[in-house]
């Protein structure tokens, strides 16, 4: 059974620590590690999700307008709640990712924004992490699917 779906509206890979992120229109993930491109991760940490609408919130605090990727997360989601997520497996694409845990700022959030770090912190609007279960392609405008 599948409930609760999204959309991908953003994909983005790191191309340095704290470089640049580089948008992209599709991506495969792998199992036991990532996206292909994105700089090396633990396997509980494979993918990292960012809620559109969470984001317009962090930005609407801070009287700012930054790209989504300023917060170094990989794929930007619209229509889920990050928090309604935990413990779950989503499916993107052809690929299954378990929902790990909060992805908590970090200083290194101020150290692109001042105020950043803070204005992540309510509602998860950090984002949340995730093991690839199972390896596939997903791009910009696949649903995002919890799957039960």
């Amino acid at each position: 059974m599948v409930v609760s779906t999204g959309t991908i509206v953003g994909i983005a890979v790191r191309t340095a620590k704290m470089g640049p992120m580089r948008e992209i229109d599709s991506a495969r993930a792998e199992v036991g590690a990532g996206i292909d491109g994105d700089l090396p991760v633990s396997v509980k940490r494979g993918i990292t999700f960012l809620s559109a609408e969470q984001w317009a919130d962090t930005l609407r605090d801070l009287g700012v307008a930054l790209p989504w990727h300023t917060r170094r997360a990989n794929v930007l989601v619209r229509g889920l709640r990050l928090g309604d997520l935990l413990g779950r497996t989503i499916r993107l694409g052809m690929v299954e990712v378990y929902i790990h845990k909060e992805t908590k700022p970090c200083d290194n959030m101020d150290k692109l924004h001042a105020g950043l770090q803070n204005a992540l912190v309510p509602d998860m609007r950090g984002g949340v992490y995730g093991e690839v279960l199972i390896a596939g392609q997903f791009a910009v405008g696949d649903s995002v699917a919890v799957v039960e």
